[in-house]
């Protein structure tokens, strides 16, 4: 972690030094030689030092020694030597000294004084630019995924503006940036159509930062004429963005602009075939053109790939997020979505009141027999994380009990397809005035809970059995614990009901989830917390404080104990029911997270963010396996399929993505619903995929058909081309309208009954 500190701390340094160029880093990868622009040879463009807020964690990348460099570059190194030093990190010192290949009295104070201390950092001062360096060494150990301390407060762990914005010091004549812009416009819409696909994706990013440097350069007229002329010509899906842009008009409105560090911390990723990225070069080269060179060269990461240039449907389908596509060494990490082998447990032929009535053929009913369901689990799936990869919660005797009632369910499961849709059952929450926000259903079915904005959780039982509560410690003293009806003697008859109301939030309860074993229900809250609940009391057991902002999802592991967080301050935690503190800190969205999904196996945890990406954290060590892109707008549902290799997500831009989790690539698209999609969940048996939406409909899909259809052996991964179907026509069964009524949950049974619910919105 230290290493990564002072990784971090030199390269801030370097930015406020305007040092920041691929030979002047210290952790940048090894490369083939350079074309003279700064831009490798190589398949994947130029190799970036990860920034904090950005990639797997925020943690720095690459392990090159650097020669000493340039006096100037020197100078910074003793000044962060120095201030290490002084901070008592004498280790982080020694290792930067050595991998700087400087002299080893470079430690001794009396080598540099203030002013030979380089143009960032004053020496022993503590401070870069007038930022206190603890803060931005708060920042790095907050970004860390797997640390498990709660991160500082807003404004501490993010990196200070000032240092942010000095890259935006003033590099060209403002007046050309009109003609730097329309220049590249009319070369780029004068290339063959091959290549102007991919080099309009330069468009938006250069408005980005050109407007930024000239706002930032108190130019703002001139920016505002810049914004008036182009702003037209940017890919709708970026509107809201460019609304927020639009409001910049000043230097003073840039200070802690959240939108602006964004762009700022994190280089805005293109893929371009190499064809493409050659014609761009030479049209530059032979201009002179500077200006649109250095703003490429210090906020863009051009993934440059060898092969055909992409079609404008083809980088369409995956562009749309806050920072561009994902880089492909992003999406290239072994992930292990198979499913974990079920306990061997014995299930009796029949139904237990017919062993009763015959106790002579008791023996022979007796003969255990396995569930096909869990008998396809027997051998272990090669794409299967191992069983302790890592530490799942010992089955108890109910939860084996439990597993037996699923597996006598299963026998009796409809068999779902194109010819046998399910039935669909509404809950609808009358007189809830737009208040309900969240809804979850117990696995078995027998309890629906609802999260309401006026800081309450409701529980419901869906069954005749009612709701009970333990009965009070001196009534408990006077039962016989020997008795084999203890479990029901210890409830308390005169507290059943049908609902019971939770209170402890005092903010509008966003996310609620059931733990497998129906004895526990998250909640979380605008009130930055996560609660956990018994359901044998009823009562709040622990508040989990960790997140500062409002929580906006939670969700159990599908084996309990372990539970997920998201919210506002754009990370995720994973927590443990036993701890107070989260054992894992998922760092690296741009913007709020709005939903959270744990893998079947529990060893992968999705999650979907208003910066329009999905990324997938692995839970063994917090690194970021996965991340998506191509939703035009925030996420809102994401659901895996009981296989664990496909994941489907919905978004505020109505349309259902499916993903290959192995390969790492969108594999479909499903087109139909005319807003946000809340809720999606897959059939038990995966065969069907239920989307539910803002549009007061409920949508079936043919799952298997969208996935028996793919050819895997066509996933040209290298390249990132994808041929999206424009199938969703086919393989809509069903669609299903309410009065009135959002659909905010869908869940299905153990046999295939599919049931949804929404609040009333008269």
């Amino acid at each position: 972690m230290e290493h990564d500190q002072f990784k971090f701390i030199f390269k801030m340094a370097a930015v406020q030094g305007g040092m920041v160029d691929a030979k002047d880093e210290l952790d940048i990868k090894s490369e083939p030689p350079s074309d003279g622009f700064g831009n490798s040879n190589a398949n994947d463009g130029r190799l970036l030092s990860s920034s904090p807020g950005a990639g797997t964690g925020g943690t720095a990348t690459g392990n090159n020694k650097p020669a000493p460099g340039p006096p100037e570059e020197q100078q910074t190194l003793l000044a962060v030597l120095q201030f290490l030093k002084k901070s008592k990190l004498a280790e982080s010192a020694e290792i930067l000294r050595r991998e700087a290949g400087l002299p080893e009295d470079a430690l001794d104070p009396k080598g540099t004084d203030a002013s030979g201390s380089g143009p960032g950092l004053a020496a022993g001062s503590g401070q870069v630019d007038g930022v206190d360096a603890s803060s931005l060494l708060s920042r790095v150990t907050v970004s860390s995924s797997a640390a498990a301390q709660a991160p500082k407060k807003a404004g501490e762990d993010q990196p200070d503006v000032s240092v942010v914005l000095s890259a935006y010091s003033q590099q060209g004549d403002p007046s050309l940036y009109d003609a730097y812009y329309s220049g590249l416009k009319r070369f780029i819409e004068s290339v063959l159509d091959c290549h102007r696909a991919e080099l309009s994706q330069l468009f938006y990013p250069l408005f980005v930062h050109m407007y930024l440097e000239l706002v930032y350069n108190n130019n703002e007229s001139v920016a505002k004429a810049f914004f008036e002329k182009f702003s037209g010509d940017q890919e709708c899906y970026y509107e809201q963005d460019l609304r927020i842009l639009s409001s910049l008009t000043k230097k003073e409105h840039m200070k802690g602009n959240e939108t602006l560090l964004d762009f700022r911390t994190s280089k805005f990723v293109l893929r371009i075939s190499r064809d493409s990225y050659q014609l761009l070069k030479r049209h530059l080269q032979e201009r002179q053109n500077n200006q649109i060179w250095n703003i490429i060269q210090e906020h863009l990461y051009i993934d440059i790939f060898d092969g055909m240039p992409r079609s404008k449907s083809q980088i369409d389908a995956m562009s749309g997020s806050l920072a561009g596509e994902a880089r492909r060494e992003a999406n290239k990490a072994k992930v292990f979505y198979g499913l974990l082998k079920e306990p061997e447990i014995e299930l009796p032929l029949d139904d237990e009141d017919e062993e009763a009535e015959n106790e002579e053929g008791k023996p022979k009913k007796k003969k255990p027999k396995k569930d096909s369901m869990g008998s396809k689990s027997k051998k272990q799936d090669p794409n299967a994380p191992l069983q302790t990869r890592i530490p799942l919660p010992e089955l108890k005797d109910s939860d084996k009990l439990d597993k037996i009632m699923y597996m006598k369910e299963s026998t009796k499961r409809i068999r779902l397809g194109s010819d046998n849709l399910p039935s669909i059952c509404f809950y609808t929450f009358l007189n809830a005035y737009q208040g309900l926000t969240a809804v979850d259903v117990t696995d078995d079915s027998s309890l629906i809970a609802g999260g309401f904005a006026d800081s309450t959780v409701r529980v419901w039982s869906v069954t005749p059995k009612k709701l009970r509560k333990v009965k009070s410690a001196a009534d408990l003293n006077l039962i016989d614990k020997e008795s084999d009806d203890v479990l029901e003697r210890i409830m308390d008859e005169k507290t059943a009901s049908e609902l019971k109301i939770l209170y402890g939030h005092s903010g509008p309860v966003y996310g609620i989830s059931f733990s497998p074993d129906r004895n526990y229900l998250l909640s979380s809250s605008e009130d930055g917390t996560i609660r956990l609940w018994s359901l044998q009391t009823f009562t709040c057991l622990v508040g989990y404080k960790g997140h500062n902002y409002p929580v906006w999802d939670t969700q159990f592991s599908p084996y309990g104990y372990y539970f997920v967080s998201g919210g506002h301050d754009r990370v995720a935690r994973l927590w443990a029911t036993d701890h107070y503190q989260p054992l894992r800190i998922f760092a690296g969205h741009l913007a709020d997270i709005t939903c959270t999904r744990f893998h079947p196996n529990s060893n992968y945890v999705a999650t979907g963010s208003s910066d329009r990406t999905i990324r997938l954290w692995d839970v063994l060590n917090g690194n970021c396996v996965r991340i998506f892109t191509g939703h035009k707008g925030p996420i809102h549902a994401l659901a895996f399929s009981p296989n664990g290799k496909f994941l489907a997500s919905g978004a505020t831009d109505g349309r259902v993505l499916l993903w290959d989790i192995g390969h790492g690539l969108m594999v479909g698209e499903l087109k139909g619903h005319t807003d946000t999609i809340y809720s999606l969940r897959f059939s038990r048996d995966g065969e069907i995929l239920a989307s539910g939406s803002m549009d007061n409909t409920v949508r079936l899909w043919d799952a298997m058909k969208a996935f028996d259809d793919l050819e895997t052996d066509d996933f040209t991964a290298a390249t990132g081309h994808i041929h999206l179907q424009d199938n969703s026509q086919e393989l809509l069964l069903g669609t299903y309208m309410t009065k009135s009524t959002p659909v905010l949950h869908l869940h299905f049974t153990r046999r295939n009954l599919l049931l949804a619910a929404g609040a009333y919105n008269p």
